[in-house]
C-alpha cells in the first residue's frame, strides 16, 4: 500500500517539475502566523486579505472547488482553492496537492456558509512535496513507539504534542528570566570530563583519539561550576544535558536537562526559596495557575511548600530513626532489603527509599525533605552543632523528585578527606577510584559559603503540563532498536 502511494507521489512530482513547478520552493517571507489570521477577522467587513503557509492535513476535492485544512505553528485554518480563482498553471498545481504537502496560500478571509472563516486563495504556491503520506490517523497520531521514534510525525500530527513542548520552552525562558533578574550568569561547561564528578551515577564512557585519552559524558556541571564560585563569578548557572548509563522508565531518560545553579554567600535555605520561585512562576505563566491536575489528582504549588525533616519522616512512616543502626538494618530486613556488606547510611536511604519516598507520592502538594545523613552527602556541609547531619535538601512532588540542593562544603581537608571516603568504597569500580585533585587545589584557593541546586527540568515539565513519561516532555528519548524506525501505518 505504502509503495503504491509513493509511486502516485513520485508521478506527481515528475509532472509538477514538467510544468516548471519546483517542488521543494524556496524562501517564503510573507505568510502570517495562521492564529493572528484567526483572531484579527471581524464579520461582515469587506476587503479583508492574509498570506499563509503550512502542511495540508485535510483535502476535500469538490471538481472545481477543493476545501483543505491548512496548518501551522500557531493554528490551523480552512482554505479554499477555486479554478475560476487560481490561473491555469496554480490549478493544475491544486489538483496535483497531497496530504502532507507544504504550501502557500493568499488571497481572502470570509466566512462559508457554515461560519467557517475561509482563505479564498488566488495565489498558491508550493513549498514541499510529501513523498511519504502522513499516518493514517492524522488528527491523533496514537501509536506511542511510532509517536517516540518518529516524533516528527507526532508533532505533525498532534497539536497537544505540540503544545507541551512549547510549553517546555517557555518553562525553560520563565527560569532563565528568573535568574538573570537575581543576577545569575548563564555558563557553559565540558560535557566531556576526564573525571566525572557531582553525583553517585554510572557514567557512559568514551574516548579522545587525538589526546588519548579516556573521557566520559558528565553526570553533573557541579565540580565545573564551583571552580567558577573560585573565581569570582558569584551567581552561575547551566541549563544542559546531563547523561547517566542507568535505568530506563517512566521517570528517567539516560540524557536527560538539569539547571544547575549556585549562589555565593547563600545556603539551602536560600535554595529552597528559589526552588518555590522558579516553580511557582513558571507554574503560573506557562501552566496558568497553582493548582494543577497531574493524573487522577490535582497538585497544589501554592507557597509555602512543606519542609520536613529526613528523620522525622523516617520516624513518622517506618517507625525507625537514621541514628538507630540496628533498628534500620532490622527494618530493612523486614521490607526484604539487602543490608549485609552495606554502610549504615546507605541502609538507611535504602528504607527511606522504599518507605517514605512512597507516602510523599500520595501527597497533593511539594515538600521539601531536608537534613540528610551525612554519610551519603560528600559534598555538602554538615550542621555545626550535630556534624552526622548534610544541609542539603531534596524536594518532591507527585513521587517524583524534582530537585536537590546544598550547603556547598567548602572547607578543602573534609573534602579531600570525603573525597578519599567515597573512592575506598568504590570497590572495582575504576572510574570513580580517581580523585579529582584539581577540584579539591582550587577549593584551597578559597571558594565562598554557597548554596547550591538542581532541579530535573523533565520533570518539571511533565509536572507542569500534566504529563506521566518522561518520554512525552523529551523530544527524542532513547528507546530500544534506534537504529530502525518503522514505516507509519499510512492513507
Amino acid at each position: 500500500m505504502l509503495e503504491h502511494i509513493q509511486e502516485d507521489r513520485l508521478k506527481k512530482l515528475a509532472r509538477l517539475r514538467e510544468l516548471g513547478i519546483d517542488p521543494y520552493g524556496g524562501r517564503y517571507d510573507s505568510a502570517q502566523p495562521i492564529a493572528d489570521i484567526l483572531a484579527r477577522y471581524v464579520d461582515d467587513r469587506e476587503g479583508q486579505t492574509a498570506d499563509a503557509a503550512g502542511r495540508l492535513v485535510l483535502i476535500r476535492d469538490m471538481g472545481k472547488m477543493t476545501f483543505a485544512h491548512l496548518r501551522d505553528r500557531s493554528a490551523q485554518m480552512q482554505i479554499g482553492l477555486r479554478k475560476n480563482a487560481l490561473d491555469e498553471r496554480a490549478w493544475t498545481l491544486a489538483k496535483l496537492l497531497d496530504l502532507g504537502d507544504i504550501i502557500a496560500v493568499a488571497g481572502m478571509v470570509q466566512k462559508t456558509k457554515t461560519g467557517e472563516i475561509t482563505l479564498w486563495a488566488d495565489h498558491l504556491t508550493l513549498l514541499a512535496k510529501s513523498i511519504n503520506p502522513m499516518p493514517e490517523k492524522f488528527h491523533r497520531l496514537t501509536d506511542t513507539e511510532t509517536r517516540y521514534r518518529q516524533r516528527y510525525l507526532d508533532l505533525m500530527t498532534n497539536p497537544e504534542s505540540m503544545a507541551v513542548f512549547r510549553k517546555r520552552i517557555a518553562i525553560i525562558e520563565v527560569f532563565r528570566r528568573v535568574l538573570r533578574q537575581r543576577g545569575f550568569l548563564e555558563v557553559q561547561t565540558p560535557v566531556l570530563q576526564p573525571i566525572y564528578g557531582g553525583g553517585a551515577a554510572r557514567p557512559f564512557a568514551t574516548r579522545h583519539n587525538t589526546l588519548d585519552a579516556d573521557l566520559y559524558l558528565r553526570i553533573s556541571p557541579e565540580l565545573y561550576l564551583k571552580r567558577l564560585l573560585v573565581g569570582g563569578m558569584e551567581r552561575v548557572f547551566e541549563i544542559g544535558p546531563q547523561f547517566r548509563n542507568e535505568g530506563i522508565d517512566t521517570r528517567h531518560n539516560p540524557e536527560f536537562t538539569l539547571l544547575e545553579l549556585y549562589q555565593a554567600y547563600a545556603d539551602y535555605e536560600v535554595m529552597m526559596e528559589l526552588t518555590e520561585e522558579l516553580v511557582v512562576t513558571a507554574a503560573q505563566e506557562v501552566s496558568g495557575g497553582l493548582k494543577l491536575p497531574y493524573g487522577d489528582r490535582t497538585i497544589d504549588f501554592t507557597s509555602p511548600w512543606w519542609r520536613r525533616t529526613y528523620d522525622e519522616l523516617l520516624l513518622e512512616h517506618a517507625g525507625v530513626s537514621m541514628r538507630d543502626p540496628a533498628a534500620v538494618r532490622a527494618k530493612a530486613r523486614s521490607l526484604n532489603l539487602e543490608e549485609a556488606n552495606k554502610d549504615d547510611a546507605v541502609v538507611v536511604n535504602d528504607v527511606f527509599q522504599t518507605v517514605v519516598e512512597a507516602a510523599l507520592a500520595k501527597l497533593d502538594r511539594p515538600v521539601f525533605v531536608k537534613d540528610y545523613p551525612a554519610a551519603i552527602c560528600p559534598l555538602t556541609r554538615r550542621k555545626a552543632d550535630d556534624p552526622g547531619i548534610a544541609l542539603r535538601f531534596e524536594v518532591f512532588a507527585a513521587g517524583m523528585e524534582i530537585g536537590n540542593a546544598y550547603t556547598e562544603l567548602n572547607d578543602p581537608a573534609v573534602q579531600h578527606e570525603n573525597f578519599t571516603q567515597q573512592i575506598r568504597g568504590e570497590g572495582d569500580n575504576a572510574a570513580m577510584r580517581t580523585m579529582d585533585e584539581d577540584f579539591v587545589t582550587a577549593l584551597r584557593h578559597g571558594m565562598p559559603p554557597s548554596g547550591g541546586l538542581g532541579i530535573g527540568i523533565d520533570r518539571v515539565v511533565m509536572l507542569l503540563t500534566g504529563t506521566p513519561s518522561i518520554r512525552d516532555v523529551v523530544l527524542f528519548p532513547l528507546l530500544r532498536g534506534m537504529r530502525a524506525a518503522p514505516q507509519a501505518e499510512s492513507r
